[in-house]
């Protein structure tokens, strides 16, 4: 199916056009007949199928068919997602696709812009992409208004549960107009039963749809699984790095520390890396990701923070350090590579607790990893070492620079007070 058979607005299609698109996927060509004409939709599909484009022209196409009030400012369409990247994903997105509509698109997010974002708000959108927290935060200082929401977006919505979102995002929703007086779309990896219930509760009889093929991963990538011992990873994942000649890599690990102790080795060998987690400053992980994008760092170590809503052209290869402990995150990590019909390589080296996850996730894939030995020879053993990170020493006695509020690192002073006797003959109470 073709974007122009559809009953898209002329500026819609221009921008899609712009965009170099021309054959919609399989999840828009089963969604897009369905939102065009009105009706609400809980779709299901893997990462990187085209769901946010098809989400983003029904709500152009809606927004340019009711037309606007010129008084009003107060948005009148609502994308909700979990995380800050997602959110700047979309928005990057919607610009693109809706450059030709005349919309004013404004993302919302923790961790940077507060007043800038909060003017943007009270200036007047017309639709708003945002995380749930700085959302309500607005909304409680009645910067804006939902009251006149005509299209409602979720997106990840299985993500929202396993983040802790779920009483933050039924706070907005209770919040919007009625369901008969709004269009409502949400899409997730799993229509689980406790996604469908928020579905049946907050939408109107939505058209459940899955584009899921038998095998969850995308077909254009190469997956390779490596069984090594602990000790054995750091030099096997050289042996690789040097090997593959890998363009544009992202390697994931579990933890910040594991992050740190990466970041440290491979750039002291040679391979200039950068890492991003859930606790590093925004406006850095932005730039990071920007660097990334525009081929100027050429690996990238990420948490799952990383895993689910970017869409980085020409990921050449995804490396899984340490293999996921849930079987979905597996599937949006390796989700990274292989995008928009390219072709991408994803390799996992399986230690001694990683591969206890590997049965599951091998069951939620709907198939096997095959399995490759490494020969010695591929291992680098002659690596250099990092230098331990500095720990924080004891400060003098006194009062600690830094901010009123801060821990401080200071050696306690021990009081030098004689203690009180107790008079000779005196008893404790019965």
């Amino acid at each position: 199916m073709k974007f122009t058979e559809l009953d898209i607005p002329e500026s819609v299609l221009q921008g899609i056009a712009a965009t170099g698109f021309t054959d919609c996927t399989p999840i828009q060509a089963k969604t897009l007949p369905l939102a065009l004409a009105g009706k609400d939709v809980a779709g299901q599909a893997q990462t990187g199928t085209g769901k946010t484009a098809a989400f983003l022209i029904a709500i152009f196409a809606r927004l340019l068919k009711t037309g606007k009030d010129a008084k009003e400012k107060h948005p009148r369409a609502l994308i909700l997602a979990p995380t800050r990247e997602l959110v700047v994903q979309i928005e990057k997105d919607a610009q693109m696709l809706g450059r030709d509509a005349g919309f004013n698109i404004q993302a919302i997010y923790g961790g940077v812009d507060y007043m800038k974002q909060r003017d943007a708000l009270k200036e007047g959108v017309d639709i708003v992409v945002g995380t749930p927290g700085r959302l309500i935060d607005y909304l409680k200082q009645n910067v804006y208004s939902l009251k006149n929401i005509e299209s409602l977006v979720i997106d990840e919505a299985d993500r929202m549960f396993d983040m802790g979102f779920i009483a933050d995002l039924r706070f907005i929703l209770r919040r919007l107009p009625s369901f008969e007086r709004r269009q409502n779309m949400m899409f997730s990896a799993t229509l689980s039963r406790r996604v469908m219930e928020l579905a049946y509760e907050f939408m109107n009889a939505p058209e459940k749809i899955s584009v899921t093929p038998e095998q969850m991963t995308a077909e254009r990538v190469t997956q390779i699984l490596y069984h090594v011992a602990n000790k054995e990873k750091f030099p096997l994942l050289l042996g690789l790095l040097r090997r593959e000649g890998m363009a544009r890599t992202m390697i994931f690990i579990n933890t910040k520390r594991e992050g740190e102790f990466l970041y440290d080795r491979l750039n002291a060998n040679d391979f200039p890396c950068k890492v991003i987690s859930g606790d590093v400053e925004q406006k850095k992980r932005l730039r990071i990701l920007e660097d990334f994008k525009e081929g100027n760092l050429s690996i990238l170590i990420a948490t799952d923070v990383a895993s689910r809503g970017l869409h980085i052209e020409g990921v050449s290869h995804v490396i899984n350090y340490d293999i996921p402990q849930d079987a979905e995150d597996y599937v949006h990590r390796i989700g990274r590579t292989a995008r928009a019909g390219a072709e991408g390589k994803a390799i996992s080296l399986a230690d001694e607790e990683g591969a206890f996850y590997l049965e599951a996730i091998e069951e939620y894939a709907r198939q096997k990893i095959p399995v490759e030995w490494a020969d010695d020879d591929l291992l680098v053993h002659d690596y250099k070492r990092s230098k331990p990170r500095p720990r924080l020493s004891a400060k003098p006695h006194g009062k600690p620079p830094g901010r009123r509020g801060e821990k401080s690192f200071e050696t306690p002073v021990k009081s030098h007070r004689p203690r009180k006797k107790k008079p000779s003959g005196e008893t404790k109470p019965a």
